[in-house]
């Protein structure tokens, strides 16, 4: 067995996403039973698609978000012509480089920084699907909050903040970008993707204490390490998300990905821009912090957001009329969802 491979068996933070949902499942089983109805849930967020299960188009999901705050973005539907493509571009002054990434998927999942042009038009000719492309965000820090809030109060709470470490190595002077990779403990179980990625530089050798950033996409996939930052939370910060989710009328529950510089103005609710907001589905990121969480840790605080989920959907069905979505048509858009995964995997 290879050194990565131990590696991902030893530390839970690499183990598939089924060994946090399965051992929950009872207690999802049992909050259905409280509800009444299968998928209770999908009345938690009537602003999104099925409150944000997956399906929903993440383009028209930041739409929803105040301007301010939302980085520029287009829509590109499949096989549409270049040059309309980059007078979009024009039009919303989005410049190179620039990230490409699908309207409809999650974990990185061909989520790609994009240089040139004709880096652009071969990343379209290759994933023919509706695809995003937002101007290239250069703040300083990128973290996860996660908010609720029940539909009859003004002030909700923040449960989660994790904080992004993006794969860095330093030069030695000696070593080339490959060696560096393959003796950083973290860089090496990416090799694959990081090979990908810097290809054409892997056998330069970068001057001694340069910092390389080896990915800049803030996914766990791309191996960006989630790092516990609940120590941050504060009223003041609440607030701000507070106001954020009283500016979209039917967002109550999840988990806002944001960039930022400084920490004390994202507080005060300026100088950050979202990249994305997620659902039902989302997920505490801050319990990936394998060094301050132990896997039960991990799944306590899982069933933890779902009894929240549960009072918010319930909350919304009972006082504001929400319907649940029936059982049957949700079942239907998740094997949707599934068949459309694999499908772009395979464009991969």
């Amino acid at each position: 067995m290879t050194k990565t491979k131990f590696e991902k068996i030893r530390n839970w933070e690499y183990w598939p996403s089924s060994m946090f949902y399965v051992p929950n499942l009872p207690y999802a089983f049992y909050l259905a039973i409280r509800a009444k109805h299968p998928a209770f849930f999908s009345a938690a967020n009537p602003a999104i698609k099925s409150s944000g299960n997956g399906t929903e188009s993440k383009f028209h999901t930041i739409q929803l978000v105040p301007e301010k705050y939302r980085p520029k973005s287009i829509l590109v539907k499949p096989n549409t012509d270049f040059n309309i493509v980059l007078k979009k571009l024009d039009s919303k002054k989005i410049t190179f480089p620039l990230i490409a990434k699908p309207d409809i998927g999650f974990r990185g999942l061909l989520v790609e920084k994009i240089n040139t042009e004709s880096d652009l038009k071969q990343y379209l000719i290759n994933y023919p699907i509706d695809i995003i492309i937002q101007e290239f965000l250069t703040h300083d820090n990128e973290c996860g909050v996660f908010y609720h809030r029940n539909p009859n109060n003004d002030k909700g709470y923040i449960s989660s903040i994790t904080l992004k470490k993006f794969l860095t190595v330093t030069g030695d002077g000696n070593s080339s970008l490959r060696e560096l990779i393959l003796n950083d403990e973290r860089a090496t179980i990416y090799i694959d993707l990081l090979e990908k990625i810097h290809s054409c530089n892997l056998d330069n050798i970068p001057e001694s204490e340069k910092k390389i950033k080896l990915t800049v996409i803030g996914n766990h996939s791309k191996g960006t390490q989630f790092i516990n930052g609940n120590h941050l939370i504060s009223r003041k910060l609440e607030e701000t998300f507070d106001s954020l989710s009283q500016s979209i009328n039917g967002w109550y529950y999840g988990r806002v990905d944001l960039k930022y510089n400084d920490f004390e103005n994202l507080e005060n609710g300026s100088d950050f821009k979202i990249l994305e907001i997620n659902g039902i589905i989302a997920e505490p990121t801050h319990i990936y912090d394998s060094k301050k969480f132990s896997y039960f840790q991990a799944l306590k605080a899982i069933r933890t957001h779902w009894k929240s989920l549960f009072q918010i959907a319930v909350e919304n069905h009972k006082t504001h009329k929400i319907p649940y979505k029936s059982a049957t048509k949700f079942i239907t858009e998740m094997f949707e969802l599934k068949n459309y995964i694999s499908t772009i995997k395979k464009l991969q």
